[in-house]
Formats: C-alpha cells, sequence, structure tokens
C-alpha cells in the first residue's frame, strides 16, 4: 500500500497541476462563483459556520474580511501559479481559499464539487520545487497526485454512498432526476420528460458509474484516457441537461494524465533562462 501511495511521478505534472489549478482559482473567484464576495454585504446573524469554521474558530464574514480574504488569494494564486515560493505560496491559497468556501458554504447552502480542488491545494505545496520540463521521478510528487486523485474517486464513490444512505435502493426508481428537469432544465433535457423511463434508467447508470469509479485508480495505458474521457462526458452532459457544473472537480481530473509529456517550446525554455536584464 505504501508503495503505491507514494509511486514516484515526474516533477514536471505537479509543475503544470500547480500552473493550472492555481490559475483556476482566479477564474473560480472573479468568474465562476463571483456571488460568494456578495456575502460581504449579508448581514452577520445569517452566518451559520460549516463544522471545520466551527473547529477552527473563523471569524465572521464582514464587508472589510470578506475583501481582505478575496484579494489575499488572488495575489496568492498568481505567484504560486509561476512556481516561486510553492511552499509559502501554496500554503497560503489553500488556507485562505478554505476560508473563502467556507464564506461561501455557510450560509445554507453545502455544494461537494470543491472537495477535491480543496485537496489539491492542500497537497501541492508538500511536493516543493517542481519545473514544467523536469522529468525526475519524486515519491513526494506522487502522493500529491495520489491524494487528488482519491480525493476525485472519493467525490463519486461518497456521492452514492450519500444517495443510498438518505434514499435506498429507491433513490435509483424515483422521481429526482425529474425533479431537477423541472427545477433546472435546459431544451435538450425537457423533452425527456415525456419519456421518464430514460430519467429513471440515467439514475442507475449514475449509481453504477459512482460505486465503480475507484476501478480508475488501477488502470494503465490507454484505459486511463478512456475513464478520464468518461468522466468529462459526464459532467458535459450534467451540464447540458440541468445546468450544474462541477468545473473545480473536473479540474482535478487532470492528475490522472500525463501532463508530464508537455513539452515546453525551445524558445520559451530559453527565455526563461535567459538571466534578467539589468
Amino acid at each position: 500500500m505504501t508503495r503505491w501511495l507514494f509511486a514516484a511521478v515526474p516533477v514536471a505534472r505537479v509543475a503544470w497541476l500547480r500552473t493550472v489549478l492555481y490559475l483556476f482559482v482566479v477564474v473560480d473567484v472573479l468568474l465562476t462563483t463571483p456571488w460568494v464576495a456578495a456575502h460581504r454585504d449579508v448581514p452577520t446573524g445569517l452566518y451559520q459556520p460549516l463544522l471545520v469554521g466551527r473547529l477552527l474558530h473563523l471569524p465572521t464574514p464582514t464587508h472589510t474580511g470578506v475583501i481582505a480574504v478575496e484579494v489575499g488569494v488572488l495575489v496568492a494564486s498568481l505567484v504560486a501559479a509561476t512556481g516561486r515560493l510553492p511552499r509559502v505560496a501554496g500554503i497560503t491559497v489553500a488556507l485562505l481559499y478554505l476560508e473563502w468556501m467556507v464564506i461561501a458554504n455557510s450560509y445554507g447552502k453545502v455544494d461537494h464539487d470543491r472537495f477535491a480542488f480543496l485537496v489539491a491545494l492542500a497537497v501541492l505545496p508538500t511536493a516543493g520545487r517542481a519545473r514544467h520540463d523536469d522529468q525526475t521521478a519524486s515519491e513526494a510528487a506522487g502522493w500529491a497526485v495520489r491524494a487528488i486523485q482519491l480525493s476525485v474517486v472519493a467525490t463519486y464513490f461518497f456521492s452514492a454512498w450519500a444517495k443510498l444512505r438518505f434514499g435506498g435502493l429507491g433513490w435509483v426508481n424515483s422521481a429526482v432526476l425529474t425533479r431537477a428537469v423541472l427545477r433546472r432544465g435546459t431544451p435538450l433535457a425537457d423533452p425527456l420528460l415525456h419519456h421518464a423511463w430514460v430519467l429513471q434508467l440515467s439514475q442507475w447508470g449514475i449509481m453504477a458509474f459512482e460505486l465503480a469509479s475507484p476501478i480508475v485508480l488501477w488502470l494503465r495505458g490507454r484505459w486511463v484516457y478512456v475513464a478520464v474521457g468518461f468522466f468529462l462526458a459526464f459532467h458535459v452532459v450534467t451540464f447540458a441537461a440541468i445546468t450544474i457544473s462541477f468545473l473545480p472537480h473536473v479540474m482535478c481530473l487532470l492528475a490522472f494524465l500525463p501532463l508530464e509529456r508537455i513539452r515546453i517550446p525551445v524558445r520559451a525554455r530559453l527565455l526563461r533562462a535567459a538571466p534578467a536584464s539589468a
């Protein structure tokens, strides 16, 4: 088990993951979920902190506090995306983004599409320095990548477990997708309301897919691409049908791919290696 958890991967994979995920933090804060910032003007009496917020005694969000967290996480993410100060900047991003998510989800709605993303931000700083062209195999990089992969699979598997825990086997034959289409349906999904059997069959498929998701951890070669492609297709169809986006989670699917095979153009490497002008 230890050998599997710490199976070495090229350091370059961590470098690419950092660049993509830290830049996505900026996109997420400013474009994907800009509504989080609106909590700066919400009455403090409506704040009901998540368990993590209570355990860590995080402060009640105020106008100034929310702005400070927003600016801090944006600046730290841009620094971390450059690869500089990988531990200091990375840990800063992880802590501030965690607080950003506590602010987002402490007013009555909790999303589960950020679990893998939060884990990724927490473990990436542990790998130390990493360059995009460094093919050196590292157990530290391997552990960080494996932790992200496990969190991706856990999101799927425990989603199925929650369905069975609260809905039982009846969930697969319920009208949960019908209700979702009625509330959030698109022109692609609305016609399925006249074919309820398709929606119920989809629920069986979702349950089977989520329970079987751990298989991806042992796939090799082209089968990894097939699995990741299937995961991606699932989220694309979900968004197209009921406009539910798992974009932060989808970004973490990159941990399954050999990103180290991405080559930086020679000219870019030379420019990076050139001494800075006075």
